[in-house]
């Protein structure tokens, strides 16, 4: 299967547990090249932790009106399929999006890959494998309309540097 579909996604904490997904980006990548996205924000009924909300400005009155989890996970199932997923720290992502799969009655079976995992592998030398420095390393300057930590802008980003990784990019 050449179909990839990169995820990130923004939360109200760190706890897949006790966290909501309040914004999701998916980008459909196939033959190496972006065909189609799918992002949003999501309304919760759930506070933001200060510190999440410090590191993607995502307030509770910009989740206000945009659409429920109940709406959003079931077109996302409909957009991932049977691609194989990847993430800058996937693990992460996955567990959020299959606890809120789960909430709606829906599963997630799909294969994942990593480009944290890949980066380290490969790019051993770097002082960290964050995203950004990562893609820094990978791409140069970073796209300018990029913006780090919202999911659809963090999407983009890794699977550029996924890209990149694979020697596509």
């Amino acid at each position: 299967m050449n179909r990839h579909v990169v995820v990130d996604v923004e939360t109200t904490g760190l706890s897949s547990v006790h966290d909501r997904v309040i914004e999701i980006g998916a980008v459909l990548l196939v033959g190496g090249e972006i065909v189609a996205e799918y992002g949003t924000l999501i309304e919760v009924d759930a506070p933001i932790h200060w510190a999440a909300q410090r590191v993607h400005g995502i307030s509770r009155e910009m989740l206000r009106g945009r659409p429920a989890p109940e709406t959003v996970w079931p077109a996302f199932a409909g957009f991932v399929g049977e691609s194989i997923l990847v993430g800058h720290n996937v693990r992460f992502d996955l567990d959020f999006i299959r606890r809120e799969l789960a909430r709606c009655g829906l599963a997630l079976q799909n294969r994942s890959t990593c480009t944290v995992h890949l980066a380290r592998q490969r790019l051993p030398h770097l002082p960290n494998h964050r995203l950004e420095t990562v893609a820094r390393h990978l791409l140069g300057e970073l796209p300018e309309e990029c913006r780090l930590h919202r999911a659809l802008d963090d999407a983009r980003l890794a699977a550029r540097v996924w890209l990149a990784l694979q020697g596509e990019g």
